[in-house]
């Protein structure tokens, strides 16, 4: 059979493994600067840890993993013509996690007596949705978040702006806008347009707004119950434009009737008087009602960001849950909040604007290419020593012609050569040739790894 990959998924070579490094070790020294702790939890969940805390359509995007044996030998005849949501659970116990958030909210549940809070952890490990593959969306990718627990406090909110905003300009994305919204403030939307109790599938539809338009959405919204009145009612919140400040007054005018939605505006309000006290130059950040994140379990803010002069998604996002822990059955009330990077798309991203540092694909520095056993003789001390001194350097294995042991050097873009033939052997005096200009010059061992390391 010819080999083939699954669709959704991707492997990476070299190059593009050194580029994603870059992603990981840049988010990665963001989230330990701000306090956060690695942590890392198994690939495999059981079902009835990962379903309903995602909504409707979150469980239909779970990988399942069938039991292992005869799974289907005790199933009734009758069990199987009642279908799929009667068998899945005799055949099913295992899913592949969905995201991060949630096996980390089990983890908190289950650790909760060696936990000091608020409890502040980052993770980077890939996640598997059973969705459609398209250009940005793939079925296996990498999150890479940070959340904090056990705690209410608006500082953490303005935290997670700033993080964002770190990482993005570390990353060299300079062009993105942060987006920010509130749950609470969706809630008393609901409210006002008269369906109180269905923020929930409100949230779901207009999460879907950059995808399929709004009269798709005012559809889906037909679709999912809501009256004729409430969609004329809600039209006012697809063209709420203006100035942060000029939108918060128009929702705090619209909105005077729901509790719920003023404290959500003030929580707002306070976020961004905090990261304004901080310091935070040139912010980023953009007030968006129609922001809503898909996901159920989202109570107050929610974050997302978007690259500006791209044709990819968002590449971050995240929010407030206040109940997620209390799904575990744990009567103890721990609010979250939390972001989350997909390398995937910023990958993407980088790539499409050309955004990756020079040396970022950058593997070896150096290769010794010794003509013969006496330049090895030379070749291997210096090796030892340029590793040592930090350089990352290798050896050809071979004793072959010196054409085909400077393509190789060629094909792995490495910058300099050290050529060891019998003259080099007896004077002592390298060769060292700057593959990128073709200039070569003579030095010896010690002054070698002063050159190549610049």
């Amino acid at each position: 059979m010819k080999p083939s990959l699954v669709k959704g998924t991707r492997d990476f070579g070299p190059e593009q493994m050194s580029k994603r490094l870059f992603i990981f070790d840049t988010i990665r020294a963001t989230f330990k600067r701000f306090g956060f702790l690695p942590l890392e939890t198994p690939a495999m969940e059981n079902l009835s840890t990962l379903t309903g805390k995602y909504g409707d359509e979150g469980d239909q995007l779970l990988f399942k993993i069938l039991n292992s044996g005869d799974f289907a030998a005790s199933i009734a005849p009758e069990v199987l013509a009642t279908g799929s949501k009667a068998v899945l659970p005799k055949i099913a116990e295992k899913g592949l996690r969905y995201d991060l958030t949630v096996p980390f909210a089990r983890y908190v549940v289950m650790n909760r007596h060696a936990l000091a809070l608020p409890f502040k952890r980052y993770q980077m490990q890939p996640v598997w949705r059973a969705d459609r593959p398209q250009k940005g969306r793939y079925r296996e990718f990498y999150q890479c978040d940070a959340d904090v627990v056990g705690t209410d406090s608006l500082l953490c909110e303005a935290e997670i702006v700033l993080m964002v905003h770190e990482v993005m300009r570390n990353l060299g994305i300079q062009n993105f806008a942060l987006k920010v919204n509130n749950r609470k403030i969706l809630t008393g939307i609901a409210e006002a347009i008269g369906a109180p109790g269905m923020e929930g599938a409100l949230a779901v539809a207009i999460d879907k707004l950059d995808k399929i338009g709004q009269e798709k959405v005012l559809d889906e919204l037909r679709d999912r119950g809501f009256a004729e009145s409430a969609i004329t009612a809600l039209l006012p919140m697809f063209t709420m434009q203006g100035t942060t400040e000029e939108v918060l007054n128009k929702l705090k005018s619209w909105l005077t009737q729901s509790e719920t939605a003023q404290k959500g505006i003030a929580e707002l309000e306070e976020t961004l008087r905090l990261v304004a006290q901080y310091g935070l130059e040139n912010p980023q950040i953009e007030l968006d009602v129609t922001l809503a994140r898909g996901l159920s379990y989202y109570t107050g803010a929610i974050f997302e960001v978007k690259a500006l002069g791209v044709s990819i998604g968002s590449i971050s996002g995240g929010g407030r849950y206040d109940n997620l822990t209390s799904a575990f059955g744990t009567s103890e009330r721990l609010s979250g909040v939390g972001i989350s990077f997909g390398v995937d798309r910023i990958y993407d991203v980088m790539e499409e604007l050309s955004l990756f540092p020079a040396d970022a694909g950058q593997g070896t520095t150096v290769l010794l290419v010794p003509f013969d056993a006496e330049g090895r003789s030379v070749a291997l001390p210096l090796l030892n020593a340029l590793r040592r001194a930090g350089v990352s350097a290798e050896m050809y294995p071979d004793l072959a012609k010196v054409k085909k042991m400077l393509d190789y050097a060629n094909a792995k873009r490495i910058p300099y050569v050290v050529l060891i033939g019998s003259e080099e052997v007896q004077t002592g005096q390298l060769a060292v040739k700057n593959m990128l200009t073709g200039e070569q010059q003579k030095m010896t061992a010690e002054a070698v790894i002063s050159f190549v390391q610049g």
